[in-house]
């Protein structure tokens, strides 16, 4: 859904350092290598002793089988050899037990650092979901701030006042001007506000000139817009007028006099070039080729608006487990890791309920 959003600053929200938790992962990873190798030790160590204690016993039996048969003159030897004996038994039960707890409480502790390791992964991947958010919202705070100065601008305002030959071909020029400059964009459109795109900036490219849009979401919104501080953020969609790219369309009122609260007069429509630039955003995640983790940005209804393999876009709807979270992660059923986070805004934009989701392989 389309929103309209006024321009109440949100709280800026802390980042977390991605590397640090990539540093507790190589530490998590070095301790539970460490302790493997404990334990290996003390298992082949004793079993050395108990390797021992059977020779010991060995040694002990045929030193009182000899003794047996000297007779009297034995005797004396048969007691050491039933005492040697007895310590070997004493060595081999000391060496099962040591074998036992320490089996038991390295077994404890891998098993710890195990449950470590994969929390400092979920948090890792939740970190790196928060960057790809965060790096959109900074990005369409932007745009936010484009269309609202971008309205007030005196051929804008004094085509959307008088819609006359000379007014919109002027302000068509002044667009492209624009164009030029923030190539992020596919096309800006001045509106009446009945709906009639007037003037637009690419015009040999974009014949829309003369087209309604007065059913969109978004400019109904826009026309019902208090102020121009105020500005309206569409849903990423394909525009069959701009031969069905996606974009994310953002609306200011355009207003008598480039006035904040003036008139309204017009509406004027950008279209973020949406799907290069979302692209370049979930494909620049630094999660590590072990993960074998897709990268994903979806918007409040769960619904894929950008992937990193490029699957699913705009048509795939994900099953979130949120909890009533804002970030976190799970295993989902075929024990596959998924972490998310939710947009903290920026600025004055304070998202859409958008989340930046990584889904990592089953681990």
């Amino acid at each position: 859904m389309s929103v309209a959003l006024s321009t109440q600053r949100a709280k800026p929200r802390a980042n977390t350092s991605v590397e640090a938790t990539e540093d507790n992962a190589d530490i998590s990873g070095m301790i539970a290598r460490l302790t493997a190798e404990v334990n290996q030790i003390a298992c082949d160590k004793t079993k050395s002793i108990q390797q021992i204690t059977n020779q010991m016993k060995m040694l002990a039996l045929n030193a009182l089988i000899e003794s047996s048969r000297a007779g009297a003159q034995g005797a004396g030897f048969a007691v050491v050899a039933q005492e040697v004996r007895g310590v070997g038994q004493l060595v081999e039960n000391i060496a099962r037990e040591l074998e036992t707890e320490l089996t038991k409480r390295t077994g404890s502790l891998m098993s710890s650092i195990a449950h470590m390791v994969k929390r400092s992964r979920g948090e890792r991947l939740v970190d790196l979901s928060l960057n790809a958010i965060e790096l959109i919202d900074r990005n369409l705070y932007e745009r936010t701030c484009d269309v609202r100065w971008w309205a007030t601008d005196s051929a804008v305002v004094d085509c959307a006042t008088a819609p006359d030959a000379a007014n919109v071909a002027h302000v068509s020029e002044r667009l492209a001007v624009i164009l030029s400059a923030y190539t992020v964009y596919l096309d800006l459109w001045l509106c009446d506000l009945e709906g009639n795109v007037i003037a637009n900036g690419r015009p040999e490219r974009f014949n829309v000139r003369g087209q309604n849009v007065a059913a969109t979401k978004w400019f109904g919104q826009a026309r019902g817009l208090a102020s121009g501080d105020d500005y309206v953020a569409g849903d990423v969609e394909c525009q069959p007028l701009l031969g069905n790219a996606q974009v994310a369309t953002y609306c200011a009122s355009v207003r008598s006099g480039g006035q904040s609260r003036g008139k309204p007069i017009g509406v004027l429509a950008i279209h973020f070039d949406w799907e290069p630039q979302s692209r370049a955003i979930v494909q620049g995640v630094r999660v590590g080729a072990d993960d074998k983790a897709r990268v994903l940005l979806v918007d409040s209804r769960f619904r894929v608006i950008a992937a990193s393999d490029g699957q699913g876009i705009l048509s795939e709807h994900l099953s979130l487990s949120l909890d009533g979270r804002h970030s976190g992660f799970y295993h989902d059923r075929s024990g596959g890791l998924v972490a998310f986070h939710a947009t903290p805004g920026y600025e004055t934009y304070r998202g859409l309920g958008w989340f930046g989701v990584i889904v990592s392989g089953a681990g």
